[in-house]
């Protein structure tokens, strides 16, 4: 079966009550079986997805913020303990060796002591880092690109598109970047990062936060009205609204998503929740 489940669908590493959790997402095509990012709640939501861990292969990672990135040391090993035996390949921007590196190193008692006493094998020789540069990715069975995208101010940071059957494109977490109309140009889906705008007083006022994160806000992220702009430039088939900041503000309903968005892309728009099943 084809599919994309949204597993964590929130902008930013903070944690609410009740709240979404941070990015990450399962793209199942052609047989593959693609994490793409590993923020916080990854491994409980490729669980609750269905998918079992011990059939971990392939994990792809935006960029190197903490939303994206904290949890994928722990998904992969949480996998090595449920069963995996086989490769995983994880491909991302400069630094993802330097932070796989230390991972092991942080575990590495634990992870001695489960392939001595549970007779495991080593968990590192499963691993494979795969540095990513924007153009083609190497990757037998699927077509997959990679667009280096506008995130100030981290250095690296990459959309991805994947094709089989059907295209997918993911934007990552990137300002308006109009070449990302060119880049995902006739896909099934464009799963693209969104700032609602209306959102930004709330969220300073909850967090504390100041003039540096209103910056940030508004100088990394792309504003919902352009999310619309990059879809419709696109052609996509439909646009699915991830990575919501602010995600979680009883205030601010789908409507407000799809109205803003909806001015510039005709085509169907989902705003994702964790855990939503979208069939390709």
């Amino acid at each position: 079966m084809n599919r994309i489940v949204t597993l964590g669908v929130k902008g930013g590493p903070s944690l609410r009550a009740g709240g979404a959790m941070p990015s990450s997402s399962l793209l199942e095509l052609d047989g593959h079986s693609i994490v793409i990012d590993a923020g916080l709640g990854v491994t409980r939501g490729l669980v609750q997805a269905g998918f079992a861990l011990n059939r971990l292969s392939t994990i792809f990672i935006t960029h190197l913020h903490s939303d994206h990135l904290l949890e994928l040391g722990a998904l992969v090993h949480t996998a090595w303990t449920s069963g995996l035996k086989t490769p995983v390949r994880i491909f991302g921007p400069d630094g993802i060796a330097a932070y796989w590196t230390g991972f092991v190193q942080a575990m590495a008692y634990d992870i001695h002591l489960r392939a001595v006493d549970d007779g495991r094998i080593p968990l590192d020789s499963l691993v494979t880092i795969i540095p990513v540069t924007q153009g083609t990715v190497p990757f037998d069975g699927l077509h997959v690109q990679a667009l280096a995208v506008n995130h100030p101010p981290v250095n690296f940071a990459y959309a991805y598109r994947f094709d089989g059957t059907k295209s997918v494109t993911f934007s990552g977490d990137t300002v308006y970047h109009p070449p990302l109309g060119d880049f995902a140009k006739g896909c099934d889906v464009l799963v693209h990062e969104a700032l609602l705008p209306e959102g930004i007083e709330a969220i300073l006022a909850r967090t504390g936060g100041g003039e540096k994160l209103r910056h940030h806000l508004t100088g990394a992220h792309t504003m919902i009205d352009d999310v619309g702009r990059v879809a419709q430039a696109a052609g996509a088939g439909r646009l699915v609204l991830n990575h919501l900041v602010p995600s979680d503000d009883p205030a601010f309903t789908d409507d407000h998503w799809t109205g803003r968005a909806a001015a510039s892309y005709k085509g169907p728009i989902i705003v994702a929740k964790d855990g939503m099943e979208i069939p390709l």
